[in-house]
Formats: structure tokens, sequence, C-alpha cells
């Protein structure tokens, strides 16, 4: 079961170029049982791999920026940094809540493009 996920999330990162957390934060929640902390947790620690093969994919297609993607990966870790602090000090309540405003935004945004 714990494949299956994994496989989900990462052809829906390669494919889409995100959202891999997605599938695993609910699979690893609702599938799984884990607690949400520990999914987005989870899940945090499985998109670096994923990430990286993807990028490098996408690198020598010659779709990717290096400059860009050096520029944003500092901006990036930065916010991973405060954003993992962060994520202990918050309800599960919140998080929710916070994950599905999150999502519905993006989802609203992707449609009207």
């Amino acid at each position: 079961m714990l494949y299956a996920i994994g496989f989900g999330a990462g052809l829906v990162n390669g494919l889409l170029g995100s959202g891999g957390g997605v599938i695993l934060v609910t699979s690893l929640v609702f599938l799984y049982k884990l607690q949400d902390h520990k999914a987005h947790a989870t899940a945090i620690s499985i998109i670096l791999p994923l990430s990286i093969i993807s990028a490098l994919v996408y690198i020598k297609a010659g779709i990717s920026s290096i400059g860009a993607i050096l520029l944003v990966t500092f901006g990036s870790v930065t916010g991973a940094y405060f954003g993992s602090k962060l994520l202990n000090r918050l309800s599960i309540s919140f998080i929710r809540k916070l994950f599905g405003i999150v999502m519905i935004i993006a989802a609203i945004r992707m449609m009207f493009q």
C-alpha cells in the first residue's frame, strides 16, 4: 500500500511539477491512519527526492532554468525552515483548514488560467 501511495505521489509530481505532497498527506492520513503532523513531516521528507528526480529530468530536457532554480531554492529552503518550525506549534485543526484553503485557491487559479 505504501509503495502505491509513493508511486501515485511521484507520478503526480513528475507529471504536474507539484501535487505529490497533496497525494502523500491525504493518503497517509486517511488510508494509512498516520497523525496529521507526522503525515505532513513525512510528506515533506519524501518530496525532496521526488523533486530532485523531477528537476533533473526537466533540466536534461531543457525546460528548466538553472538560474531560476537556484534563486527559488534559496527562498524555498528559508521558508521550509520556518514552516517546519511552525508545524509543531499549530493545531491539527488549523493545519487541515490551511491545507484545504491552499488547495482550493490553487484549484480555482488552475481552472481560470
